[in-house]
C-alpha cells in the first residue's frame, strides 16, 4: 500500500520518500495522501473489528494507540522502522462538575498529556522519527532532525530522537519556555540553543536551517508529525464506540493538530465508520489569535500578528504554520474559532483542577471557549463536547504555584487556595480544619 505527499494548494505530488516539506512548485504546505480505494476494500464495520482487536495490545508495536492504526498512518514504514514509546491510548475522561460549569449536557477531556513526555506531540514524533528512520535505511541524507519548540515538540522530538540514536537540534526562544519543559531536551542530550525572540522567530530560523547541512525539519509543517496526530480523532472516536459527540474543542496555537484532528474525522466518515460528524472549535488565547482575526473577517485575510506573552505558552504563536490545512477544516466541519483572555483561561483550568483534573493552561484555552461557546448560544444545552487536552498540566506547575500564590500579575485567581499556616498544636490545626470546613 502506498502513499505519497501532494501540495495543498496547486496539488503537485511527491513520492513519500522524497525529503521534502513544502511545495517546489507554489511553496505550499503538503499533506500526506494514502490510496483510499484499496483502504475501502475493507468495510467500515472491519475496520472497527481490527481497531479494536490491537486496542491496548501488550506488545509492539500494537502497543502504541497510533501504530494500532498504521494502514491509516503510515503503511510504508516497516515494524524495524518503527520507534515508540507506547504513546496513544490516553483516556477519554467524562467530568460531570465541568459539564455543569459549562452548561452543556456532557463533557469529556481527551487526556493526550498522559503520555511517554507529557504532551499530544508523541503522537505525532513516533510517527517522524519512524519516518526518518525509514529514510535513513533506504540511503536519504539525513545527519540530524531539527526543530522550534515552545517546549513540548522539543520533548518529543529529543526523546524519540536519543531512543533512535539520531542527533536532535531544538532552538527555543530565550527565557519562554516553562522550566519543567527546558529540562527535557536537555536531559535527553540535544543540542538545545535559546534564541533572542519569539518561536515565529525560531521557525524563521529553522526553515532556513533545513535548506542544507541534512538537518529534518520536525515541525509540524512537515506532513508526516500530522499523521501520527490525526489518531487522537480516530481513538476519541474508537472510545466513543464511534457516536461522534457534538462539538471537539481543541486548543490552537500553530495549528497543525486542528489539521490533523479533520484529516482524522475525514478518514473516519469517507471509510465508513462514522455517518455523522462532530463540530470543530479552535480555541486560541486572546494574546495569539490569528486564526480567530481571519475567522472574523469570513477568512478573507491570514495576516500574522504579534504574539503576546500568554500563560498557555505553547500556543503563543503569531504566524501560524498551518493556518490554510486549519481553515480548511473549520470549514469542513462548520466549526468556529473562539478566544479566551488570560483571565478566563487561568480560571478555567484552575478549576479543572478544583474537580481532580489538573489542566495544563492551553486546556484552560479550550474550556473557557466551551463556557462562552454556551452562553452565546453556539453550543447548545443538550451538546456533548469533547475537549482535546494537549499536555500535563505538571509541566506547569510553577504557573499553577503563582495562582495560589496571587503572584499572577493582573489575575483575579477566583479559585485560589493558600496554604494554612498555623502553630505545632492540634487545637491550632482543628481550628484551621473547622474553618476550611465550615463545621
Amino acid at each position: 500500500m502506498k502513499s505519497k505527499f501532494r501540495c495543498i494548494g496547486c496539488g503537485q505530488d511527491y513520492p513519500i520518500d522524497q525529503v521534502v516539506f513544502s511545495c517546489s512548485q507554489c511553496s505550499d504546505l503538503l499533506a500526506v495522501e494514502h490510496e483510499t480505494k484499496l483502504l475501502s476494500q475493507k468495510s467500515g464495520i472491519e475496520w472497527k473489528q481490527l481497531f479494536d482487536s490491537r486496542h491496548c495490545y501488550s506488545q509492539a508495536p500494537y502497543n502504541s494507540g497510533v501504530w494500532a492504526k498504521r494502514e491509516w498512518i503510515a503503511p510504508h514504514i516497516l515494524d524495524n522502522d518503527i520507534v515508540t514509546m507506547g504513546e496513544g491510548n490516553s483516556p477519554l475522561v467524562t467530568s460531570k462538575q465541568l459539564a455543569t460549569w459549562a452548561g452543556c449536557k456532557e463533557l469529556r477531556i481527551k487526556q493526550c498529556g498522559i503520555s511517554h513526555t507529557g504532551s499530544f506531540k508523541d503522537l505525532g514524533m513516533t510517527v517522524l522519527v519512524s519516518h526518518v528512520q525509514f529514510l535513513k535505511r533506504i540511503g536519504r541524507n539525513v545527519s540530524a532532525v531539527i526543530c522550534a519548540s515552545t517546549g513540548d515538540t522539543s520533548a518529543a522530538l529529543s526523546a524519540y530522537a536519543a531512543s533512535a540514536d539520531i542527533p536532535s537540534i531544538v532552538l527555543l526562544p530565550q527565557g519562554k519556555i516553562s522550566p519543567a519543559q527546558l529540562v527535557q531536551p536537555i536531559s535527553n542530550h540535544a543540542t538545545v540553543i535559546g534564541l533572542e525572540t519569539d518561536f515565529d522567530g525560531c521557525m524563521a530560523m529553522v526553515k532556513e536551517l533545513v535548506q542544507e547541512h541534512g538537518l529534518y525539519l520536525a515541525n509540524s509543517m512537515n506532513a508526516m508529525r500530522l499523521e501520527g496526530q490525526k489518531t487522537v480523532a480516530i481513538e476519541t472516536l474508537q472510545q466513543l464506540a464511534y457516536n461522534p459527540p457534538d462539538w471537539i474543542v481543541i486548543p490552537g496555537g500553530n495549528l497543525g493538530n486542528t489539521s490533523a484532528l479533520a484529516a482524522g474525522l475525514r478518514m473516519l466518515r469517507e471509510l465508513g465508520l462514522i455517518e455523522t460528524q462532530p463540530r470543530i472549535c479552535v480555541a486560541q488565547a486572546a494574546n495569539a489569535s490569528p486564526l480567530y482575526n481571519s475567522y472574523k473577517d469570513d477568512f478573507n485575510s491570514t495576516s500574522p500578528v504579534t504574539a503576546k506573552p500568554t500563560l498557555a505558552s505553547a500556543i503563543q504563536i503569531g504566524n501560524p504554520v498551518s493556518i490554510a490545512k486549519a481553515i480548511s477544516a473549520i470549514q469542513d466541519f462548520d466549526g468556529v474559532v473562539e478566544t479566551a483572555t488570560e483571565q478566563e483561561l487561568a480560571n478555567a483550568s484552575a478549576y479543572a483542577d478544583l474537580v481532580g483534573q489538573y489542566a495544563c493552561p492551553h486546556t484552560g484555552v479550550a474550556l473557557a471557549a466551551v463556557k462562552k461557546l454556551r452562553q452565546n448560544g453556539k453550543i447548545a444545552e443538550s451538546d456533548k463536547v469533547v475537549v482535546v487536552s494537549t499536555a500535563a498540566g505538571l509541566k506547569f506547575s510553577e504557573i499553577k504555584s503563582n495562582y495560589h500564590s496571587g503572584s499572577l500579575e493582573k489575575i483575579n485567581a477566583k479559585y485560589r487556595n493558600k496554604i494554612h499556616k498555623t502553630k505545632n498544636e492540634a487545637s491550632a490545626v482543628i481550628d484551621v480544619i473547622r474553618s476550611s470546613l465550615s463545621l
